[in-house]
This record gives C-alpha cells, sequence and structure tokens, in this order.
C-alpha cells in the first residue's frame, strides 16, 4: 500500500453511510480519505452556534491525520443557515486547525459555475423545508431553481434504499427544456450512480452532492495528486476546471 500523496478529512453526519464507500470508490488510490462523524442532522439537528465546539473537536482530530483539506460535508446543514452559516462554519474549521476549509454548499455553487449552469432543477429525498432552505441558498448566490422534488423521507435508512435507477426516473419525470441542469442533493444516496445515465438521457450536466465535492477536493489538490486532465469520478463535471476559492459561494467563470 502506498502512502497518499494527499489527504483530506471529512466531517460527515453520524447517520450517514454512503459517503465513506462512494469516496473510496470514486476518487484515486492515493488520496487518502479520513472521517469523522458528528451528530448534526436529524433529532440532533441545532444551529451552528450550538455544534461550534463539536465541529472544532471533528476539525481538530482530522488535522492530527495531517489532512490537506476539511470539509463540512453535509449538504443540509451547510446550506441551512445561508451563506453566512457556511461562512461562519469554515471560519470555526480554520481557526481550530488552521487546514483550508470547504462545505458541501460552496462545492456544488462551484460545480454549477464551472459547467454554466444557472436555471436548474432541484431533486432530494428530503421533506420540502429542507428543500426550500437550499433554494434560499442557491438564490442567494445567483442561482434560479425552476422547479424542485422533495420526496419528503425521514432520515437515512430511508434515503439509502432509494436505488440509482428511482433517481434517474425522477430525473425524466421532471425534465425542464429551459434548464441547464439538475442537481441532485444529498451526501448519503445512491444518486451518484445516477449522474451519468441521467447526463445522457437528457442531454445536460448533473451535479451531486458528493460528486462536487469529490471535484472540489481534487481540483485543489491536483499538484500534489499529480493529475493532468479529467478528474476521476463521474459526470461533465469531472471535465470542468475552475479556479476554486476555499468554500466561496461567489460566482467563478469556467476557464
Amino acid at each position: 500500500m502506498r502512502t497518499p500523496r494527499a489527504r483530506i478529512g471529512l466531517i460527515i453526519p453520524s447517520m450517514n453511510t454512503l459517503s465513506e464507500p462512494q469516496f473510496a470508490h470514486y476518487c484515486p488510490a492515493d488520496l487518502g480519505i479520513h472521517v469523522a462523524r458528528l451528530r448534526m442532522s436529524g433529532k440532533w439537528k441545532k444551529p451552528f452556534d450550538q455544534l461550534s465546539e463539536d465541529i472544532a473537536a471533528a476539525a481538530s482530530s482530522l488535522a492530527d491525520a495531517r489532512t490537506d483539506l476539511i470539509v463540512f460535508h453535509c449538504t443540509g446543514a451547510s446550506m441551512r443557515e445561508g451563506p453566512a452559516g457556511d461562512t461562519r462554519v469554515r471560519d470555526i474549521i480554520k481557526h481550530a486547525t488552521g487546514t483550508e476549509a470547504i462545505t458541501t454548499g460552496g462545492a456544488i455553487v462551484e460545480a454549477l459555475n464551472a459547467l454554466g449552469i444557472r436555471k436548474l432543477v432541484l431533486i432530494s429525498p428530503y421533506v420540502q423545508s429542507n428543500n426550500d432552505s437550499e433554494i434560499a441558498y442557491l438564490d442567494s448566490a445567483g442561482f434560479s431553481v425552476l422547479a424542485d422534488v422533495a420526496l419528503g423521507m425521514k432520515g437515512s435508512i430511508e434515503y439509502i434504499a432509494v436505488p440509482p435507477a428511482r433517481w434517474v426516473q425522477i430525473a425524466l419525470d421532471n425534465a425542464r427544456p429551459d434548464a441547464d441542469g439538475y442537481l441532485l442533493c444529498c451526501t448519503n444516496t445512491t444518486q451518484i450512480e445516477a449522474v451519468t445515465q441521467i447526463e445522457k438521457a437528457l442531454g445536460r450536466p448533473v451535479v451531486n452532492s458528493n460528486q462536487a465535492v469529490m471535484w472540489a477536493c481534487l481540483e485543489r489538490l491536483r499538484a500534489k495528486l499529480e493529475i493532468a486532465g479529467p478528474l476521476p469520478g463521474v459526470g461533465r463535471l469531472m471535465y470542468a476546471k475552475s479556479t476554486p476559492v476555499s468554500g466561496s459561494t461567489d460566482r467563478h467563470s469556467a476557464r
């Protein structure tokens, strides 16, 4: 086994069971992936001010592994308090560790910008109130959500039971000719396995939470990982390039 060329740390919800295997499967073998679990969703959902000590402790434990990046990796949590909350999380991590921090929300914004997606369809397993928070976050970042689908599921056990084929069918059933692309939100789903098929069927780019974070991390670590061409992973996003700005929700132009 080779020593990793670079390392990332993921702070994930304690109930998440799919991020770890998906990152291990899609990321290059010489990227070390380290995980800290945090009770931050479901019955443990709290404002960031109440989670700040826990976030700092989780980030510090990852920094002990000499991680190059630390990701606050939960779509709903990173978006629910808007861009200001997103910035707050990155500041907590940076202050606690001195390590660059990004969030799932920030990575999604970078991915949408890199693909030139301005008008989109949002699909998630969440209840509608979670979708509403994410729509507000995306709106504040300059995107237009033309339509959204919230499956109204109660938690992670229901999320992970949805097969990739159903995510494909949901996208097809909610296709919009005026959409630039599709956003499949949630880090604890099989959505990433549906990306390629949706892109082929609809002829539009697709962004998923785990895919966007993989891309954002690998873009920042290209030099250390010695990646010259397209990034490992799925979808058109892996061929896109942007100038990463740490966790920013500002627009970046694709190059």
